[in-house]
């Protein structure tokens, strides 16, 4: 049996986006040449490996093109969410397609994100200070989403090192037509988290404030800050 059913109606979600992938006008690719013939073709390399760029030309096999959104303010924000997919997915979707995910409160993205940030540092056994920085973008829902908080039969779903069984029910949930989940944050104790699975659901999506998070070394505790 599928997690119950719980509608939501929450505005103000956070979700925090690396500041290097906001401004889509601006590419490192300008700072390797002046002439305009060789970014051309700099461009058309970089569009051939770009994930987003493909999905919005309809050429990936795990999201339609009719599913992206376009013409909105951000719509590229969203898009990278669901066309960019780590190797491994993350806990509520595999390697083929991507999925927004927000909390509801900044706190708690902003314990998510570090988390994963330092387990990057210790895989690599990173010993230097390490400073990420990150803009908090908020978004609306409005629709009924899956509810697996509370919900005992879904504790496998929120296994702090393995997504195998969070990514077979997002799975099914999703071929089932589902517009995502809800779920308790595993990373910060008390907070809500939400995984949206169809961008146009993404409502209203604009930039809130900056915040970096700061590692003095791979097992520091991170510290935190909003940007003035």
């Amino acid at each position: 049996m599928p997690p119950r059913v719980s509608e939501v109606a929450r505005d103000d979600t956070h979700r925090l986006i690396p500041s290097r992938y906001i401004d889509r006008d601006e590419s490192v690719l300008t700072r390797l040449t002046e002439d305009r013939n060789d970014l051309n073709v700099l461009f058309e390399l970089e569009g051939a490996t770009n994930d987003r760029l493909l999905g919005e030309a309809g050429l990936l096999p795990g999201i339609s093109v009719r599913e992206l959104v376009f013409g909105i303010s951000y719509s590229h924000i969203v898009n990278a969410a669901f066309t960019h997919a780590r190797p491994l997915g993350n806990r509520f979707n595999g390697p083929e397609r991507g999925a927004w995910y927000a909390a509801f409160s900044r706190e708690t993205s902003e314990q998510e994100v570090a988390y994963h940030r330092q387990q990057e540092l210790k895989e690599i056994k990173w010993h230097g200070k390490e400073t990420f920085s990150y803009v908090d973008f908020l978004a609306d829902f409005r629709g009924e989403f899956h509810d697996i908080r509370g919900d005992p039969r879904f504790g496998d779903c929120l296994d702090a090192t393995s997504y195998k069984a969070s990514q077979r029910l997002a799975r099914e949930l999703l071929e089932g037509g589902s517009a995502g989940v809800m779920y308790p944050s595993v990373r910060h104790d008390g907070g809500t988290c939400i995984v949206c699975f169809r961008p146009a659901l993404v409502n209203n999506v604009r930039k809130a404030s900056s915040i970096s998070i700061t590692f003095e070394n791979a097992l520091a505790v991170p510290q935190i800050r909003e940007l003035k």
